[in-house]
């Protein structure tokens, strides 16, 4: 598995060897050591029938093939990055334009928002401009994500629901459902209500990820 080494906040170190290859965003290598080369990939690991399912819902990001031996840095527009580990238990649930690097060992999927929250989860990705799709990550090993400002890891339990603002949310694990509520009322549509007129709910077991600031990158 390669080792995932933050610099700072912002920059990523990532060790790369035979066996130990990476699919990173394209354009946000910073700097290498050794000999590691940079292949434009279309399919990201997916194969040609995943990478067209990808381009046809939208949830497509251009990547590179990291292969070779030694070290890159990535970062990207200056944008926080945050290591996520998969242990192989469960999934991670993120927008493909919130990975910066993922392993070639995680399997690399789509996923239609009404899967989770049914009717819900497509009004939610339509409210929040993240669209009827959504990309999951599996397996084991490391990816980093982007965010503005950080994230932040909030537990959910079945006691402990989470409600996050949808453009904060940035990505969750777990075996969790969600759906969009609404506070809107009267005093919302008179223009006197709090302006948090939407939020996405999860339920169940696991973690989300929130950033902060409520700006989508």
């Amino acid at each position: 598995m390669p080792g995932y080494e933050t610099i700072n906040s912002k920059m990523l170190q990532v060790a790369v060897a035979p066996g130990r290859e990476v699919y990173s965003r394209r354009g946000a290598m910073l700097a290498y050591t050794g000999r590691v080369a940079f292949a434009p990939s279309t399919t990201a690991g997916h194969g040609i029938g995943g990478a067209i399912g990808r381009a046809v819902a939208g949830e497509h990001t251009s990547m590179m093939h990291v292969t070779g031996q030694g070290t890159a840095l990535f970062g990207h527009a200056g944008l926080e990055v945050t290591v996520v580990d998969l242990n192989g238990g469960d999934t991670l649930v993120v927008e493909a334009d919130r990975l910066l690097v993922h392993d070639a060992s995680l399997q690399v999927g789509t996923m239609f928002m009404g899967e989770q929250g049914g009717i819900g989860g497509v009004i939610r990705g339509a409210v929040s401009g993240q669209g009827l799709f959504t990309t999951t990550l599996a397996g084991h090993g490391s990816c980093a994500l982007l965010s503005h400002g950080g994230v932040m890891e909030l537990p959910i339990s079945p006691q402990r629901p989470v409600h996050v603002d949808p453009q904060a949310y940035v990505a969750h694990r777990g075996q969790v459902q969600n759906k969009l509520t609404t506070a809107v009322g009267l005093r919302d549509l008179i223009g006197r209500g709090s302006g948090e007129g939407f939020q996405l709910q999860l339920n169940g077991s696991g973690v989300v990820y929130v950033q902060a600031s409520e700006r989508k990158i």
